[in-house]
């Protein structure tokens, strides 16, 4: 194929029944922007309640020009902007319990603020309940956009889809992936390269129940994998490091891998001699 022909080919994909999609850049940006005007501390950066304002009303056109590029028509844009910015103050309230599950579980964490701005578990979830806001309103491509920034930055790979409860606990993050149609309960508490995943990726499931079902208070350790749609941990049990399930699990249980661990001295003795006469 010539450079000519190339380029050609190019231009007529991208100006032929070709779908729009959001500004990447902005949508980093308008990320940044809501997180921190949520959740950086204001002292020193918003002198007056005005300039605070102001700030609100710059993140939410930038959130309008942004949705413009997939939705095109001026009165869906405000209505969706309209039904976003009536959803913020929720969301905040959940993603403070969010942050205060983290402070009184984590015995590093010291305060709410230090979470705020120093957790990339909370940043993950942060930026998931955002974008699962986004997945309700039915805004194309933005939410996955959205989720794969906070996957390049944390490790965490929460896809938008996935219905998580109150009081959800990240520790240390790297690694997770939680599938489009899982469901977490309240107070669940999850470790690094933990995977809630679908046991069958064909396509033709596209629309089915792929992922697990976490119920309340479940604690999944780090490593454990937990697939298909049909699996279901029940409220209130531990899953143990590196466990492998694709099975329900009863409420209250405790499932982990038994393993055997060999210790022995690095320099033993030598065997005994044991002479016949």
């Amino acid at each position: 194929m010539s450079q000519d022909h190339f380029i050609r080919t190019l231009f007529e994909r991208s100006h032929t029944n070709a779908p729009s999609f959001p500004d990447k850049q902005l949508g980093i940006h308008f990320t940044d922007s809501l997180f921190h005007f949520l959740f950086a501390p204001a002292r020193g950066k918003y002198d007056t309640r005005e300039s605070l304002q102001r700030e609100y009303t710059r993140i939410r056109n930038t959130f309008s020009t942004l949705i413009f590029d997939v939705i095109h028509e001026e009165d869906e844009v405000e209505a969706h902007t309209q039904r976003f910015f009536e959803a913020v103050p929720g969301l905040y309230a959940l993603l403070v319990k969010d942050a205060e599950a983290i402070v009184n579980f984590d015995p590093a964490a010291t305060s709410i603020e230090e979470v705020f701005v120093a957790y990339p578990g909370f940043f993950a979830t942060a930026v998931y309940r955002i974008a699962h806001q986004l997945y309700g309103q039915q805004i194309p491509t933005l939410p996955r956009i959205l989720s794969e920034y906070a996957h390049s930055k944390t490790g965490v790979d929460i896809h938008p889809g996935a219905t998580i409860g109150s009081s959800f606990f990240i520790d240390h993050g790297t690694g997770i992936v939680i599938g489009e149609t899982t469901t977490i309960g309240d107070q669940v508490k999850i470790y690094q390269g933990v995977t809630l995943g679908a046991l069958n990726v064909t396509k033709a499931l596209a629309s089915a129940k792929r992922h697990p079902t976490i119920g309340d208070n479940v604690i999944i350790y780090s490593g454990a994998t937990i697939l298909g749609g049909d699996t279901l941990i029940g409220h209130d049990s531990i899953i143990g490091g590196n466990v492998w399930l694709t099975q329900p699990v009863a409420p209250y249980s405790v499932v982990y891998q038994k393993s055997e661990v060999i210790v022995r001295d690095k320099f033993p003795l030598p065997e005994p001699l044991n002479f016949i006469i």
